[in-house]
């Protein structure tokens, strides 16, 4: 019964998973948006700040993944506590996979299907708010 449960955990925290590939998750949008509303979490918008002002999710950091001082960025985290990360589609947050690796970072999980698909599951996002 005990090894019933823990595999059956196993398979529902399998679920929200989509892939992995060195020490980076996939996670789909509903697991991602649950991990990030039960813990604080260092979240990351890897996406240009014109982007970030049209929109972002609640408490996420906006590091432009364009920017020369990307990586240097990076390195003002907390690099021992996981980080989530996501861009408009999917694609920045892959690509900077390799950044935060190389700055040290071992748990990191990406949104899939970035910000685009977050929305059309009409989850929430906030404005900056104009001055």
């Amino acid at each position: 019964m005990k090894y019933s449960l823990i595999l059956l955990s196993a398979i529902f925290t399998l679920a929200g998973c989509i892939s992995s590939n060195d020490n980076s998750v996939v996670l789909k949008p509903e697991t991602f948006k649950s991990k990030i509303e039960t813990r604080e979490v260092q979240l990351i918008d890897v996406r240009t700040p014109k982007e970030f002002n049209s929109g972002h999710i609640k408490n996420a950091v906006n590091i432009n993944y364009f920017s020369e001082n990307f990586q240097d960025s990076l390195r003002l985290l907390q690099i021992k506590s996981p980080v989530f990360v996501y861009c408009r589609s999917g694609k920045r947050s892959s690509k900077s996979v390799a950044a935060f690796k190389a700055v040290g970072f071992d748990s990191i999980y990406q949104l899939a299907g970035g910000l685009l698909k977050w929305q059309s599951l009409d989850f929430e996002i906030e404005k900056k708010q104009k001055k």
